[in-house]
């Protein structure tokens, strides 16, 4: 399975901490020291989840070796909807005319993506479909409860978007080694970690150190289990990218992994936590930076709980 093309969209706008001291009492400091966030993306008031989305299937089309009327599955895969009926996955179909091709939507927290990328595998598999497009669209800040001391400082916007092949397209694809992932609903608070309860409190984090244990944990489990599928071990990964929950997450991972900060890749300080979109997102950022060889390992940790890893080969 290859990737044909990636995109993504980031709004322009930025949210320092210094905002949050009047709204959660939280200093710029604290937030730093706790979260590595400087500042993070927020979509304006005329953006929404599908304009993202849009915004990033064009990013990925300006280098899409065919026409994306030739694909033939879309899944949608992130969990801050705009519309949990017409998903952005349909939308974009509407778009661009996109006849004939399955469209699906699935969500399972920050593991969503890789979930994606694990459904166009099956399809891929079962002979149902040859190219696909992977759309994440997160619009966090819709859904944040900027006053809440525990979570409401975390939250940033993004989306990306990916075009795939069962078969090598092109010299310039990035070729999938292996991809994991798990559901971890019986692990510690499960379903209570993470909530999004539009009607309720929007996204909260009841209990954010039961997350910073699994995901510390999980990430490295599913990298593991990934490597495990190719042969490979964590010495031959050229760079890790993991879920931009936390920056002490990223640094706790790289402890356990006995790996020097520097091969790991990051955009939470400037882009906050932007959700199942934030691994993805770092990738499509700095492929430009990345050599023909390089293999990339991106590990995810997902409220419910869930956890992910896909291994790429540039």
């Amino acid at each position: 399975m290859y990737i044909n093309a990636m995109g993504h969209y980031v709004p322009t706008g930025r949210v320092p901490n210094e905002y949050f001291e009047k709204v959660n009492g939280l200093t710029p400091e604290w937030i730093l020291q706790r979260t590595g966030i400087s500042t993070r993306s927020k979509a304006d008031a005329d953006e929404n989840c599908d304009s993202m989305a849009i915004n990033a299937v064009e990013d990925a089309m300006a280098k899409l070796p065919y026409d994306i009327k030739d694909v033939d599955l879309i899944v949608g895969a992130y969990y801050a909807v705009f519309d949990s009926v017409a998903t952005a996955a349909h939308v974009v179909q509407q778009k661009y005319d996109v006849k004939g091709a399955k469209v699906v939507y699935a969500s399972a927290a920050c593991s969503s993506f890789i979930n994606g990328l694990e459904i166009v595998e099956g399809y891929f598999a079962m002979g149902k479909a040859k190219r696909a497009l992977v759309i994440c669209s997160e619009h966090n800040t819709y859904y944040s409860n900027e006053k809440d001391p525990k979570s409401g400082h975390l939250w940033g916007d993004a989306a990306v978007a990916f075009f795939l092949s069962k078969e090598k397209e092109a010299d310039s694809d990035i070729e999938i080694l292996d991809i994991f992932t798990e559901g971890l609903g019986n692990v510690g608070k499960g379903p209570g970690g993470v909530k999004l309860r539009p009607g309720e409190d929007g996204i909260s984090m009841p209990d954010g150190r039961d997350v910073f244990i699994n995901a510390c944990r999980y990430m490295i489990y599913a990298l593991n289990n990934a490597l495990s599928h190719t042969g490979l071990t964590k010495d031959d990964i050229t760079k890790f990218i993991c879920h931009q929950a936390n920056k002490r997450i990223v640094l706790q991972v790289a402890h356990q992994l006995e790996k020097p900060l520097d091969e790991f890749i990051n955009n939470i300080e400037t882009l906050g936590n932007t959700g199942s979109a934030s691994a993805p997102l770092v990738l499509s950022q700095h492929k430009g930076e990345l050599k023909k060889g390089d293999i990339i390992a991106l590990m995810v940790f997902g409220g419910g709980y869930s956890c992910g890893c896909f291994i790429v080969k540039i």
